[in-house]
């Protein structure tokens, strides 16, 4: 049976702290959950009867229910009152206050990686947010730096979704995790002929964007547990990694290893660049801190709304030490480039609106589904599945490079496209597999072509990789 914690909710407000008050409310019903005092199920007070116990507006305690339901901590049941919904094990306490494929065809499943879920954007917000973009008055010099705005938004964004406490001006726009890291090549933060490590298998756009620049890369080896920062080559002075949800794997980085990897990176004096790829996705527990968080002068953090939004916005974000992001303007300055201002924009609006809240919020309850659809096809079929809980895609890991191809090819022919991991390999391929992607399409759709799927791995998937 559920508690009733509506007479018994132990929280405090500090009136004289620079922090909103909504933000140190959902701080301390998030500290609360983590500590055990809150726990799965547990019923909450109305946003009514909350304000009127806290001496606060309505707005505040809306406010922050509206934050806890983006992070996935409480839900609303129709009729019946507002629960929490998720106790992670070794969740962080309060934070602290602030200081493909591009051809369509209509007659092919899209499966593969990269894509984000479109028609799971609220049309309605989407041409609010452009119309008020296009209100404003048109720049008449570039920002190299990003709009103002939009820096607080992502800061917020970091800070409510990724825990992060970024400060405003440490954070750059820039026009997507590929572009920044040619950005921080370009740069010369590396040096001419260096060497950079990128996870294998791994991003590949990264490791063209770096190669583009004179960088020469060198593979670094993830297993189930992500990167692991004793495989990562010497001399290095840079590892990308995508450690909240390995690209293409799937797991991630153990929290061991990336106390390690910090320790490596200010040793060796390299630069740590983290790609926060799925970060915002985690479907079973709260979401291992940012190595940013851990470790703010030697990692650069990058962000994106390509998957959780759309590319059309073509915007992202870094988050760096001050050397770094002053290389990175001074680049732009020389080249007379800048992220383009109208996807900024956008984002800010929709944010302001909350609708990016709203979104995130019915982004993961769909795409949890979705995976939760495919795990368990896959493996009453007997077809093991590699991966967290996380993300918008499985892996299933195959034998060789020859039945990577075969169940590629029988793909195809029945009108399905997925994505081998050979291809995610920058070096000789060592992991073979195929990942699917489940936002492309519809869920109906998805559902439809799970008994292909399961007839096209049966026989390769559950031997030894």
């Amino acid at each position: 049976m559920a508690r009733d914690t509506s007479t018994a909710l132990p929280v405090r407000l500090d009136r004289a702290s620079p922090t909103p008050l909504a933000v140190q409310l959902a701080d301390a019903l998030r500290a609360r959950a983590a500590s055990g005092q809150l726990r799965s199920g547990d019923r909450l007070p109305s946003t009514r009867a909350l304000a009127a116990r806290l001496r606060v507006s309505r707005t505040v305690a809306a406010a922050a229910y509206e934050q806890l339901h983006a992070e996935g901590w409480i839900a609303g049941r129709h009729g019946s009152g507002t629960y929490v919904t998720t106790t992670p094990p070794g969740a962080l306490p309060a934070r602290p206050p602030r200081s493909r494929r591009e051809t369509s065809n209509d007659n092919v499943i899209d499966l593969t990686l990269g894509s984000p879920w479109a028609d799971g954007l609220d049309r309605a917000a989407w041409r609010r947010a452009w119309r008020a973009s296009a209100d404003v008055v048109p720049l008449l010099r570039p920002q190299r730096t990003g709009l103002p705005e939009f820096r607080t938004t992502v800061a917020e964004h970091l800070l409510r979704h990724r825990g992060l406490v970024a400060a405003e001006d440490s954070v750059l726009a820039t026009s997507g995790t590929s572009a920044a890291a040619g950005e921080l090549a370009a740069a010369g933060l590396f040096g001419d002929g260096a060497t950079v490590a990128v996870e294998e298998p791994g991003y590949q756009r990264a490791v063209g964007a770096l190669r583009a620049c004179g960088i020469r890369v060198l593979p670094a080896p993830v297993d189930d547990g992500g990167l692991i920062p004793d495989a990562v080559p010497a001399g290095v002075r840079a590892v990308y990694c995508s450690p909240s949800h390995q690209y293409p794997l799937g797991g991630r980085m153990i929290a061991s290893r990336r106390v390690a990897l910090v320790e490596r990176a200010r040793a060796e004096g390299m630069l740590v660049i983290e790609d926060d790829y799925d970060g915002e996705l985690r479907y079973d527990v709260a979401p291992l801190p940012l190595l940013a968080a851990l470790a703010p002068d030697v990692v650069v953090h990058l962000g994106t709304t390509s998957k959780i939004l759309t590319p059309t916005l073509g915007i992202g974000w870094m988050v760096a030490p001050p050397s770094v992001g002053s290389a990175v303007l001074a680049h732009r300055e020389r080249t007379g480039t800048n992220p383009a201002a109208a996807g900024q924009r956008v984002l800010v609006e929709l944010a302001r609106n909350g609708d990016l809240a709203r979104h995130l919020r019915k982004l993961r309850r769909e795409l949890a589904a979705r995976r939760a659809l495919l795990v368990d096809g896959l493996t009453e079929a007997g077809v093991r599945v590699l991966g967290d809980d996380a993300g918008a895609h499985v892996v299933v890991p195959l034998p060789s490079a020859e039945a990577e191809r075969a169940v590629l090819a029988a793909a195809a022919r029945r009108g399905i496209w997925l994505d081998g991991l050979r291809r995610h390999h920058a070096g000789k391929p060592g992991r073979y597999g195929v990942a699917v992607g489940y936002t492309s399409c519809a869920r109906p759709t998805l559902r439809a072509a799970l008994g292909t799927l399961v007839s096209l791995f049966q026989g390769y998937s559950t031997h030894p990789v």
